[in-house]
């Protein structure tokens, strides 16, 4: 099995390094991933500027290739250009925070998997985890594993991305695994202003206020009350619905 990790946090980000060690005993793994930190791309792709790729050493031995690109950025060019063959598995991850509700569409490290998923792959997995500080990779890494290995033992006949949030808990403390829909309520953000030392005024986003009134069956809600969350996604954003109520605009 050929699997391909990725992520948005950077190839030497610790996340990443715990994932490669983990899936190690899956498959051969090929780790293509942005040079420097991609947060919150989304799945923004390079055109203007050329995609420049290295090799970087890896935690563990070995190398993986340093790209001068976005997440999807390295997941184009790995099955473009670097990969000896199509992926059976792409991985991105672990990130370095969650990735639930209307974070999905920005984040990288979704855009990644949804980008293998676009392209063709079966298995598609992104895989965050609820944490700023203090992340538990090692432990996060293992329940992945466990994860991913369960996920394919149940083959796909079409492409789809699977995003996986982690809690930051002690594997004991994990209440169990739920599948749930993308939550979509409003983030409320905050902005700090700030004067630079030419007292020119700059903002900073700063804060988002956690979402209250949570539905139980969605991503944000399971992964708050110390379940893993898995929420399948796809690419298309077709509403559906609109076609029918939109047909008089047609002429």
């Amino acid at each position: 099995m050929l699997i391909l990790v990725t992520n948005d946090d950077g190839i030497y980000a610790p996340g990443l390094a715990a994932l490669y060690q983990e899936l190690r005993d899956l498959g051969k793994v090929a780790v293509v991933a942005p040079e420097s930190e991609q947060s919150a791309v989304g799945h923004a792709i390079s055109l203007s500027t050329p995609l420049r790729v290295k090799k970087a050493p890896l935690v563990g031995g070995g190398f993986g290739w340093a790209v001068s690109g976005t997440p999807a950025d390295c997941v184009k060019i790995a099955l473009a250009e670097l990969l000896p063959a199509a992926p059976d598995l792409v991985v991105s991850g672990i990130n370095l925070g969650p990735n639930v509700g209307i974070n999905v569409l920005y984040s990288g490290t979704v855009s990644a998997a949804t980008e293998a998923a676009i392209l063709g792959v079966k298995q598609a997995v992104a895989v965050s985890l609820n944490a700023y500080k203090d992340a538990d990779f090692a432990t996060a890494a293992r329940v992945a594993g466990r994860l991913i290995t369960r996920m394919l033992e149940q083959p796909r006949s079409e492409p789809l991305c699977l995003n996986v949030n982690l809690p930051n808990l002690p594997e004991s403390a994990i209440k169990g695994v739920r599948l749930t829909r993308q939550d979509t309520g409003r983030l409320v953000e905050r902005f700090d202003c700030r004067v630079d030392p030419r007292e020119r005024v700059y903002y900073w986003l700063a804060g988002i206020n956690d979402r209250q009134g949570l539905d139980p069956d969605t991503d944000y809600a399971a992964l708050e009350a110390g379940y893993i969350s898995i929420t399948p996604l796809h690419h298309d954003l077709t509403h559906y619905p609109s076609l029918e109520g939109l047909r008089g605009l047609e002429k």
